[in-house]
């Protein structure tokens, strides 16, 4: 049974209370603007067709909320109301004709702005200086936070110029910029502080705190909108002038204001600054429309909580409410794994959403957004629809706290998270076809493997049409595929690839090839990655392209077939491994054999390399599919390695077993409990078979020695440890003696590169110099052992001469090297 109007009245009218009351007292949105609106034009709608159901303390019949007890209370001279809103060009139509009909008038001016998406304050001055400021409250009584509105820089705290009135009351908006916003929220994240909800929430909070420092933290802005109590002076005869007078005495009004004529007018300037939203610095959604001269403002008067002459005009809601159906973990090109949340569809600004963003898995835990949540969706422009908090009171029952998963849904690899950090990503960064294109673009760059002539777009449609599906798979490129993909990438439509290679179709297979290309949609951005996977029976028309881009691509690619072991570690484009960590790795172990299979805590004996790197290294080699790729490229005739050598002897400094515990991070082994724990126990087999009581008596603490036997049963680390302790063996049987490795003459020195090189690059110096023992840094500091300083030298040469370094010009390093 259908309820009665008053029933649904009353109900209307606690779920907007509840609403409000959120809104306006505790800067919390329950539920979206859109819905808000809804629910009160419903609730108006039936109180004009029943008069008998309005009441006095109705949603209708009031504005905004209750002041916070928490303030001392300000009661408006003039009282503060809201506006009607406008939805549909009819209703502007109907506004603009209702109030030509009273004036008596055809030709209408009127002054319109951007609504912001802020907290509407009144700031009162007598004789020119500020002496209280309030909120709305509820239109007629306000909250008094003139402690909090002093720390606005724009807000003036005495009038500039001359001419005031003796007691003037400017109302207007206070906001928060999004790029304020936006840094708050990532450094409240850094500090694992609040974060706000959104930029409007974030400036009623800010105003609504009782420490003003704490609202000096947030940065507030202010645009002045309207004026109040008038006494003791006279403002201009039009809104307009009004706004540019209060300009002139300092306050911030919108460069956006214009005054403009009629319906058409007002739709227009709808219209131009829907278009502009999305790039304006602050979040508005809306525009005001007001008349703009002040008698016929008199003449046109007030309902009960709003002007005749004014109305809001809001834009297409940017905010719904919907329900989450799924959350699935999506992997970007650079591995990122990205929440989302897969929704029962709903239309957001105009364009229906079925997917948003939840950005990483702790916005997941902080929203404590759960499959099946009723949650607030928001869209603006193109950017992509985010989930801003869920309806706590719709959850249904039986839901689980949702966890990201441990493996990636496309390749299968480890998904890692990145340390002090809330990003996840994939660590099969070669096997993953999701990074595919993104890991061959960085394999094969100027930096890496140098495959000169390899762009962006080549890769792109190598990769769509299944030839390369690795890195392996460039070397198996051959001249005619590449200039098969020349002339797919030159043809401007399927019918002119289609008229290029008809030129010298061979008589037979040639007409179902036609068709094949023809029925490719040219407006298909994949129809190029088609063509070139159909099969090709026919020669293809080379004669009219040119061929010196494949020769030079494919002697590109045979140079780089003979490379050196740090630019492949580079290639292989690990997280958090560039070039220089690159040309540690293959100074020390010095073969990839190695390399690839040593557990993650012996990467940590190179200098410069921590924790986070080590564990990036371990989690790459442990993905088999790397392991496959990496295997792939080094099959017959695909890369050789031309400098591979022994370990470092420098590696055989802190290779005991003791420092093998530390570096294992096993929590509470410090160097001299593993140095007590070694005395006993001598190897990981004798851990790992020692019950905690042996540990006890080797010499930890009881509680140390339980942490160490449940870290050994958990998370593989007994295996791992094992299999460190062999290649502890391995690396010290394989790496010579020190006195049987001879030192170079910069061993040990570290040295600084600054300014322009004439006679070498600075690439080439670092190389020479790090080929003779050196440290080539890229910040001069106290250790620094001398800098070399070339043309244009600046900070560095400059920090040198202050610290006392030894500074080289060109010429000195030429001689050096000579020698």
């Amino acid at each position: 049974m259908s309820p009665s109007p008053a029933q649904r009245a009353e109900a209307l009218r606690r779920q907007i209370d509840e609403a409000g009351k959120a809104y306006y007292e505790r800067d919390e949105q329950l539920i979206p603007d859109a819905d808000y609106d809804r629910l009160v034009r419903e609730l108006e709608a039936l109180e004009q067709a029943h008069p008998e159901l309005v009441q006095a303390d109705s949603p209708t019949q009031r504005v905004g909320g209750k002041a916070s007890s928490r303030f001392a209370e300000v009661r408006h001279a003039v009282p503060m109301l809201s506006l009607g809103n406008a939805f549909s060009d009819d209703e502007v139509q109907d506004f603009v004709r209702r109030i030509g009909e009273r004036l008596r008038r055809d030709a209408l001016f009127f002054s319109a702005e951007p609504k912001l998406d802020g907290l509407a304050i009144s700031l009162r001055y007598e004789d020119g200086r500020f002496v209280q400021g309030a909120t709305r409250g509820d239109g007629s009584t306000g909250e008094d936070v003139s402690a909090n509105l002093r720390q606005i820089k724009v807000i003036p705290h005495t009038l500039q110029g001359s001419g005031w009135p003796q007691v003037l009351e400017v109302r207007g908006e206070v906001y928060m910029a999004r790029a304020d916003f936006e840094a708050y929220n990532a450094d409240a994240r850094l500090h694992e502080g609040k974060v706000l909800a959104n930029p409007r929430n974030a400036a009623a909070g800010s105003l609504r705190q009782l420490d003003p420092k704490l609202s000096a933290r947030r940065k507030l802005s202010f645009y002045a909108y309207g004026t109040g109590e008038v006494q003791g002076g006279e403002l201009p005869p039009t809104h307009s002038a009004t706004l540019a007078q209060l300009k002139a005495w300092g306050f911030p009004v919108s460069e956006l204001c214009q005054v403009v004529e009629g319906s058409d007018g007002l739709l227009a300037y709808y219209r131009d600054i829907g278009e502009r939203r999305d790039g304006l610095a602050f979040d508005i959604d809306g525009v005001v429309y007001k008349l703009d001269d002040r008698a016929g403002q008199e003449q046109m008067g007030f309902v009960s909580r709003a002007p005749r002459w004014a109305i809001a005009h809001k834009f297409p809601a940017q905010e719904q409410t919907t329900t989450v159906e799924a959350i699935e973990i999506q992997i970007g090109r650079t591995g990122a794994a990205t929440p989302v949340a897969r929704l029962h569809p709903v239309a957001v600004a105009g364009v229906i959403v079925s997917n948003a963003t939840l950005h990483n898995a702790d916005q997941i835990e902080r929203l404590d957004v759960r499959v099946g949540d009723t949650v607030i969706v928001r869209r603006a422009g193109d950017v992509i629809p985010e989930v801003v908090s869920v309806i706590a009171e719709r959850r249904p029952a039986g839901t689980s706290a949702w966890r990201m998963p441990t493996e990636c849904p496309v390749c299968g690899s480890e998904i890692v998270r990145e340390e002090g950090a809330a990003a996840w990503r994939c660590s099969g960064e070669l096997s993953c076809p999701a990074q595919r294109k993104e890991a061959i673009a960085h394999f094969a760059s100027r930096r890496a493997m140098d495959i000169d002539g390899l762009g962006g777009k080549y890769i792109e449609t190598l990769v769509d049409a299944g030839i390369v599906r690795g890195v392996a798979d460039l070397y198996r490129l051959t001249r005619d595929q590449l200039l098969q993909l020349k002339l797919v990438l030159d043809a401007e439509s399927p019918q002119a690839l289609a008229s290029q290679i008809g030129l010298h179709l061979p008589p037979e297979g040639s007409g179902q090839y036609l068709r094949d290309v023809l029925a490719l949609d040219a407006g298909d951005e994949g129809w190029r990655a088609r063509a070139l996977s159909l099969p090709a029976a026919f020669e293809w028309n080379t004669k009219k392209i040119a061929t010196k881009w494949a020769d030079n691509l494919i002697a590109a690619i045979d140079a780089s077939r003979t490379t050196t072991l740090e630019r492949l570690l580079f290639a292989l484009g690990i997280e958090h491994v560039g070039e220089s960590t690159a040309k540690a790795l293959a100074i020390w172990f010095g073969d990839l054999e190695l390399i690839r299979h040593l557990p993650w805590p012996l990467f940590k004996r190179v200098p410069d390399i921590g924790g986070e790197v080590a564990h990036s290294l371990g989690h790459f080699f442990e993905q088999p599919g790397n392991q496959e790729a990496i295997d792939a490229l080094l099959q017959v005739g695909q890369v050789r390695i031309s400098d591979t050598h022994p370990p470092s002897a420098k590696l055989r400094d802190g290779l005991d077993f003791a420092q093998l515990l530390v570096e294992a991070e096993i929590p509470g082994i410090t160097r001299l409990r593993a140095e007590k724990l070694t005395a006993m126990l001598p190897d990981a087999a004798s851990v790992l078979d020692a019950e905690p009581v042996q540990l006890v008596a080797a010499g930890l603490p009881n509680e140390v020695a339980l942490g160490v036997a449940e870290w050994l049963d958990s998370n593989g680390n007994g295996p791992m440890l094992l299999k460190a302790d062999d290649y502890r063996r391995t690396l010290l049987e394989r790496a010579p003696e020190a006195s049987a490795q001879a030192a170079g003459p910069l061993d040990g020195q570290t040295v600084v590169l600054t300014g322009t090189l004439s006679q070498m690059t600075r690439d080439e110096a670092k190389e020479r110099l790090e080929a003779l023992g050196a440290k080539v840094a890229g910040s001069v500091s106290k250790k620094t052992s001398f800098v070399v300083a070339g043309t244009d030298a600046g900070s560095k040469l400059t920090k040198a001469n202050e610290l006392g370094v030894e500074v080289w010009d060109e010429e000195r390093l030429v001689a050096f090297l000579a020698r």
